[in-house]
C-alpha cells in the first residue's frame, strides 16, 4: 500500500487547471460536515462529476466503470459489509485470485482502501464510478439475491422490513418522485418514476406480498385488516440522512393491493423563487405581482408540473413576522415554519369552502387555497382577494389564458373575476440535458422553422448523447418552463367585453408576452433542455 502514489484530489484538479486554490478555499468554507471535497465541488457547481472522473482516470490512471451494465458477482457482497459500502460509497465488483476490484466514488480514499485490505486479505484494485451508480448497485445487489428471498417466510417480518428499506433507499438514490409496488399474478414488480418516466427496477417473490403490504400499512398507520377499500396515509422518515415525507396510497386490484409511495423530498421543497428556473424577466414580473397587498394569483398546470413547489416558494418569500399567512390544503404536503396550515377533512365537513370562510375570521394577510375545485371556493377566494387579502391558489388548466374561461365556467360573476385576478402563471416540467454527456449538433429543418417562427435565430442546439451518469437517457433532472399572464387594464377591458380567448391572445402577442413554448425554446437556446422535450409539454400557439 505504501508504494501507492497518495495524491490529494485538490492538487490533481489544480494541476489540470479545473479549479484554483482560492476556489478550493471557498468550497471548503461552504461544504457540509464530513462532505468530501469532490462532492462539494460538484454540488456547488465548480465541476461536473464527469470532469472529476476524467481527471482521475487520465492523470491517476484509475479506470472508470459503468455498473449499470457490469456483470457483478453477488457473492462478493459477503466480503464488504453493506453499512461500510454505503457509508464510503463503494462496492466490490470483481475478484481474480488475490485481487479484489472495488468500484469507488472516491478512489483516493486511502483509509477505506487500507481498511478493506486488512478486512478481506485481498489486494484492492480501486476503480471509479459515479455516486448514483454505486448507491443503486448497493441497493440492487445486497440482500436481494434469490436464495435469500426464497428462504424468507411470508409471516416473518424481517425480510419485508429489509426489502422495504431497500426499495425506499433505491427511490432516494434514483431521485424518484414515486414508487409503484405492483402485485402481479406470480410476483411483485417495483417501478420508479424518475424525471417523469416510470422504469422497472426489480421483482420480488409473490410470497412476500402480504408481509410487505402489512409493513407499509403499519408504518403509515393504516388499517391492516382492510384490504377491499383504498386507503391513504403518510410516513415521515430519514433515509440516507435525508428527511423525507412519504405519501402512501393503496388500491385493491385483482392480484392484491397496489401501493404507490410518493416521495416528497423536504430538502427540495424549501427552494427560493430564485432557484426555480425562472427566466430573469419572468422572475422580476412575478416578484412584483406577489408583493402587492391584495389580489388573486393562480398557478396552473397538470398534476406533477411543480405548482406546489412554486406555491411554497412564493409563500416562503412573503413569510415575514409582520404578516399572518394561513393555508388550507388537501393534503398538507409540507409543513412550513411560521405558517398556519389547515388540512381539509371532508369526513367531518371541513371542505375548502368551509375552511376558507373560517380562515377569513382569523385576520389573515395572505391566504393559500390548495386548489379551486368548485364555484363556492372560487367565489370566496375571489371575494377575499377583493377585500384586501392576497390569495394564492391552483387550477388544472393547460395555459395561463385558459384559467379565465375556467373561472367563468364555474359561474362566478365576470365582474368579480375581472376585479380580483392579478396574475396567472402556467408551468410545466421538462427533462434537463445531462451535464456529463452534453454535446452540440446542428438544427434540423423543422427545428429551424420552429425557432424562426418564434423570432429566434441559432445554428446549433445541445443534446445529451447518453452516459453512465444518466443511464444512457441523455437527460438528468428536470427544470420548469413558465408563462406569466399579468392582468393589466387592457385585459380587464377585454374580459369585461366578453372578448374571445383568441382576441386576448392576439393582444398578449402584441405585448410580447412569453408563452410556455417560447420560454421552453429560450431554455433550449441556453442549453438546458431539448426541442423534443419542450414540444412534449407545450404546443405551438
Amino acid at each position: 500500500m505504501n508504494a501507492r502514489n497518495k495524491r490529494k484530489l485538490g492538487d490533481v484538479l489544480k494541476e489540470n487547471g479545473l479549479i484554483t486554490e482560492q476556489e478550493i478555499i471557498e468550497v471548503l468554507e461552504h461544504k457540509k460536515d464530513k462532505q468530501k471535497l469532490g462532492d462539494a465541488l460538484v454540488e456547488q457547481g465548480y465541476i461536473t462529476e464527469r470532469q472529476l472522473i476524467d481527471v482521475l482516470e487520465i492523470h491517476l490512471k484509475i479506470k472508470s466503470v459503468s455498473l449499470y451494465r457490469f456483470p457483478i458477482d453477488t457473492k462478493l457482497m459477503d466480503f464488504v459489509q453493506k453499512e461500510f459500502a454505503r457509508e464510503n460509497i463503494l462496492i466490490p465488483i470483481e475478484q481474480r485470485e488475490n485481487l479484489l476490484t472495488v468500484a469507488m466514488h472516491d478512489p483516493l480514499d486511502y483509509y477505506a482502501i487500507d481498511y478493506l485490505e486488512l478486512a478481506t486479505g485481498f489486494t484492492i484494485n480501486p476503480v471509479i464510478a459515479t455516486k448514483d451508480d454505486i448507491l443503486q448497485a448497493i441497493n440492487k445487489y445486497y440482500d436481494l439475491d434469490d436464495a435469500y428471498l426464497d428462504q424468507a417466510i411470508s409471516d416473518d417480518d424481517a425480510p419485508a422490513i429489509r426489502i422495504l428499506d431497500q426499495i425506499l433507499q433505491t427511490g432516494i438514490a434514483l431521485k424518484a418522485s414515486d414508487i409503484h409496488i405492483d402485485p402481479m399474478e406470480t410476483n411483485i414488480v417495483v417501478r420508479y418514476r424518475v424525471d417523469g418516466m416510470l422504469q422497472t427496477e426489480k421483482t420480488i417473490p409473490k410470497k412476500l406480498q402480504n408481509a410487505l403490504t402489512a409493513r407499509v400499512k403499519i408504518l403509515s398507520e393504516l388499517d391492516i385488516t382492510e384490504t377491499r377499500l383504498p386507503q391513504d396515509g403518510r410516513i415521515r422518515l430519514v433515509i440516507d440522512t435525508k428527511p423525507v415525507d412519504l405519501r402512501i396510497a393503496t388500491l385493491p386490484t385483482v392480484f392484491g393491493e397496489k401501493i404507490v409511495i410518493r416521495i416528497l423530498d423536504l430538502s427540495n421543497i424549501f427552494k427560493k423563487l430564485t432557484e426555480l428556473d425562472f427566466s430573469s424577466e419572468t422572475l422580476e414580473r412575478y416578484q412584483k405581482v406577489i408583493k402587492k397587498p391584495s389580489g388573486l394569483i393562480l398557478l396552473t398546470g397538470p398534476t406533477g408540473s411543480g405548482k406546489t413547489t412554486t406555491l411554497y416558494g412564493s409563500i416562503n418569500e412573503l413569510n415575514q413576522e409582520d404578516v399572518n399567512i394561513i393555508t388550507i390544503e388537501d393534503p398538507v404536503e409540507y409543513q412550513l415554519q411560521g405558517i398556519n396550515q389547515v388540512q381539509v377533512n371532508n369526513t367531518v365537513g371541513l371542505t375548502f369552502s368551509k375552511g376558507l370562510r373560517s380562515i377569513l375570521r382569523q385576520d389573515p394577510n395572505i391566504i393559500m387555497v390548495g386548489e379551486i375545485r368548485d364555484r363556492e371556493t372560487a367565489e370566496i377566494a375571489i371575494r377575499s382577494a377583493l377585500t384586501g387579502h392576497l390569495v394564492f391558489s391552483t387550477l388544472h388548466t393547460n395555459s395561463a389564458i385558459a384559467a379565465i374561461p375556467r373561472l367563468f365556467d364555474m359561474e362566478v360573476e365576470p365582474y368579480l373575476v375581472v376585479s380580483a385576478l392579478s396574475a396567472v402563471m402556467a408551468q410545466r416540467l421538462v427533462k434537463k440535458i445531462c451535464p456529463d454527456c452534453k454535446t452540440t449538433r446542428v438544427l434540423t429543418e423543422m427545428e429551424k422553422q420552429l425557432l424562426r417562427n418564434n423570432q429566434m435565430d441559432i445554428d446549433e442546439v445541445y443534446e445529451g448523447v447518453g452516459c453512465d451518469g444518466c443511464r444512457q437517457t441523455g437527460y438528468r433532472g428536470r427544470i420548469a418552463i413558465h408563462e406569466l399572464l399579468v392582468i393589466d387594464d387592457n385585459i380587464k377591458t377585454l374580459m369585461m367585453n366578453q372578448s374571445t380567448m383568441s382576441e386576448i391572445k392576439t393582444y398578449l402577442k402584441e405585448t410580447h408576452m412569453r408563452f410556455l413554448l417560447q420560454d421552453g425554446l429560450f431554455k433550449v437556446e441556453k442549453g438546458l433542455t431539448t426541442v423534443d422535450e419542450v414540444l412534449r409539454v407545450a404546443t405551438e400557439e
